[in-house]
C-alpha cells in the first residue's frame, strides 16, 4: 500500500499485516525532523520503497544535483527496497509544471530519456524502476507505439519497470489501443512492480485520479499481467479523497487473492 498521512496513526498503533509501504520520496526531501521521526517508526516495522516525482528524466534541463543529493541522503537513511520515478518531464528552463508530462515516442526521445536515466542511476548508485504515464494526447511526431517506446527506453537505460496497470487501461480507452498487447510486449525480466488505482470518467475521457476503487476492467487486465509477471510486487494507490485504511486495505487484499490464485494455477 501507499503510505498516506491520514493512515499514519492507525499504521503505527495497529501495525496491520501490510507486506511493505510505498513512500513518496519527494515529500521528505525538505521536511524537518518531526515527519522523519514518524517515518522512522514506520520503517522500523515495515520495508519501504521510494516513489519519486521530481527527477525530471525527460526534460532538457540539466539534472538537479541538489535534488539527487537530498534523495541519496534519504535513501541512505531509510534503505528502500527500490526507487522509482516516471518516464516524463516535470520542469523546463527552471519552471515547474507540477504535472507529469509525456514525451513523443521517437528514437531521439528514447535515447535522450535513457541517457538521463543512466545518469540518475549513477548519481543514486542503484538501478531504478521507471513508470509508464497516463495519457490524454498523441504527438504527431511519434514514430512508435507507447509500449515500444517504454521497452526501448528500459533496454537502452538498462533499468527496470514499474508497470501501472490502471494507466495502461486509461490510455487504451483514451487513445484507442489494445491494453493486452501492451502488457504482452513488456520485457518480463524488467517488470519489478505493478500499480493499481481507480480513475474518473469525465467528458468522454478517463482521468487517472487515484480517487476510487479499482474497476472491473482493470482487475481483468491485472489478472493477465500477473500471469505474465508473477515475480512483480503490486501496490494499490489512493491519493484523492483518501478513505479509511480498511477500504484501501480491502483493495490490496483483492490483489493479494489474485496473486495467490495465479500462483496456485501455475
Amino acid at each position: 500500500m501507499g503510505l498516506r498521512s491520514p493512515h499514519l496513526s492507525y499504521v503505527l498503533e495497529a501495525k496491520p499485516p501490510v507486506p511493505w509501504f510505498e513512500v513518496m520520496g519527494d515529500n521528505y526531501l525538505h521536511q524537518g525532523e518531526i515527519p522523519h521521526r514518524t517515518l522512522e517508526k514506520v520503517r522500523s516495522h515495515y520495508p519501504v520503497t521510494f516513489h519519486c516525482l521530481g527527477m525530471n528524466l525527460g526534460s532538457t534541463d540539466p539534472l538537479n544535483d541538489d535534488y539527487f543529493k537530498r534523495l541519496s541522503e534519504l535513501i541512505d537513511r531509510y534503505q528502500p527496497q527500490w526507487v522509482s520515478d516516471h518516464l516524463c518531464w516535470v520542469a523546463s528552463k527552471g519552471l515547474q509544471s507540477h504535472d507529469l508530462l509525456p514525451l513523443p515516442y521517437t528514437d531521439e526521445a528514447a535515447d535522450h530519456a535513457a541517457s538521463r536515466i543512466l545518469q540518475a542511476q549513477e548519481k543514486l548508485g542503484r538501478r531504478m524502476l521507471i513508470e509508464n504515464l497516463s495519457g490524454y494526447l498523441r504527438f504527431n511526431q511519434s514514430q512508435m507505439t507507447e509500449w515500444e517506446f517504454v521497452k526501448a527506453v528500459a533496454q537502452k537505460a538498462d533499468c527496470d519497470l514499474l508497470l501501472d496497470i490502471n494507466n495502461i487501461y486509461v490510455n487504451s480507452e483514451n487513445l484507442r489501443f489494445d491494453p493486452y498487447a501492451y502488457i504482452d510486449a513488456m520485457p518480463v525480466e524488467r517488470v519489478k512492480e505493478m500499480h493499481l488505482a481507480g480513475h474518473l470518467r469525465a467528458e468522454g475521457i478517463l482521468v487517472d485520479n487515484h480517487g476510487s476503487t479499482v474497476c472491473d476492467e482493470v482487475w481483468d487486465l491485472y489478472r493477465h499481467a500477473v500471469a505474465r509477471f508473477p515475480q512483480a510486487a503490486t501496490l494499490v494507490e489512493w491519493d484523492l479523497n483518501i478513505p479509511p485504511f480498511e477500504t484501501v486495505w480491502a483493495e490490496a487484499q483483492k490483489a493479494e487473492n489474485i496473486l495467490k490464485d495465479s500462483s496456485y494455477v501455475a
